[in-house]
């Protein structure tokens, strides 16, 4: 059986949503018995969840990381991804920390040099990857670096430095336990500070 798709429609007074005319009165009186209209949003809710809806989506809440006020159906977006006190990773280090301190960081951070062992001159973290992607693995005539002590040693056919093994692993072991340090006396401030009021 096929509905008549030109069968005219009405609007309901209680959800104004266009309702088929010959439904109209039956829609209606279940309409108006059943549901609420939501103050906050405007949504249809069953009256008996009306309650439930607005504890669960509207209640003002705290945020527990930064004690903002908001409703509880943004908590979830707000903590993800715009709380100044969620935890974000460095991109240079990857130590994590309160993303209302990433900038700062990143700025003294971004600032750190590495040797690029193609061209044996020292980089700034955050020039990496533009050098990477326009280093030649010769070292520039024209431009010197600040650390670069052994190119004549290297024009005489001496071999590069080899990068150490253990490098990597020490740099990983030197951020961890910078982590913790500041990690610690964070702590032990915040507690001082707790104590002092």
């Amino acid at each position: 059986m096929e509905i008549a798709s030109d069968e005219t429609t009405r609007i309901c007074n209680h959800c104004d949503r266009a309702i088929p005319s010959s439904n109209i009165d039956l829609h209606y009186a279940h309409c108006s018995r059943n549901l609420e209209k939501c103050n906050v949003c405007g949504d249809m809710v069953p009256i008996r969840h009306a309650k439930e809806h607005f504890l669960n989506t509207h209640a003002p809440v705290a945020c527990s990381l930064c004690s903002a006020t908001m409703e509880r159906g943004n908590l979830d977006i707000h903590k993800g991804e715009s709380c100044p006190q969620r935890i974000v990773n460095c991109e240079f280090c990857e130590f994590p920390l309160p993303a209302i301190d990433l900038a700062e960081h990143q700025e003294v951070c971004g600032n750190r040099t590495e040797m690029c062992y193609q061209c044996n001159r020292y980089i700034r973290l955050r020039e990496r990857y533009n050098h990477a992607s326009r280093c030649t693995g010769m070292t520039e005539n024209n431009v010197e670096s600040s650390r670069d002590v052994g190119a004549p040693e290297r024009e005489q056919g001496a071999p590069r430095r080899q990068p150490p093994e253990y490098s990597r692993k020490r740099l990983i072991f030197t951020i961890a336990v910078t982590g913790i340090a500041v990690l610690f006396g964070s702590l032990f401030f915040q507690k001082k500070a707790e104590a002092s009021q």
